[in-house]
């Protein structure tokens, strides 16, 4: 399943990655809490997330629960970070963000040991 997470999707999902499976009226109402949004808004954006797939829906109560973990929502969102940003190359990505940047020894070790199991 491809899709771009647009960040309104991205904020109903943490409440439901955070939360668990919740009715629709309880995800409005936390999300009018965190983010200030009407209940309008939260539905429109509870029905683009079960129309992509992210979010199922169910009855009674319109219960809604996350289709995807929130890791696999951040290993896509990378992978399209890495295709958009840095033509598909990891390895410019890690490049960038460790550019001007001093590692601690501990640091260093964990990257090694990275580099070593995906060898």
């Amino acid at each position: 399943m491809e899709y771009k997470l647009y960040d309104s999707e991205l904020k109903l999902l943490e409440i439901l990655w955070d939360s668990g499976e919740l009715p629709a009226r309880d995800v409005a109402a936390q999300a009018a809490d965190a983010v200030g949004w009407s209940k309008t808004t939260t539905y429109t954006v509870l029905k683009k997330c079960v129309e992509k797939g992210l979010v199922e829906r169910t009855e009674p109560g319109f219960l809604c629960r996350p289709v995807i973990t929130r890791e696999e929502a951040q290993r896509r969102e990378t992978l399209g970070l890495i295709d958009r940003m840095y033509g598909g190359s990891a390895d410019r990505l890690v490049a960038s963000l460790l550019d001007g940047k001093t590692l601690s020894g501990d640091e260093i070790v964990r990257l090694r040991q990275l580099v070593e199991e995906l060898k």
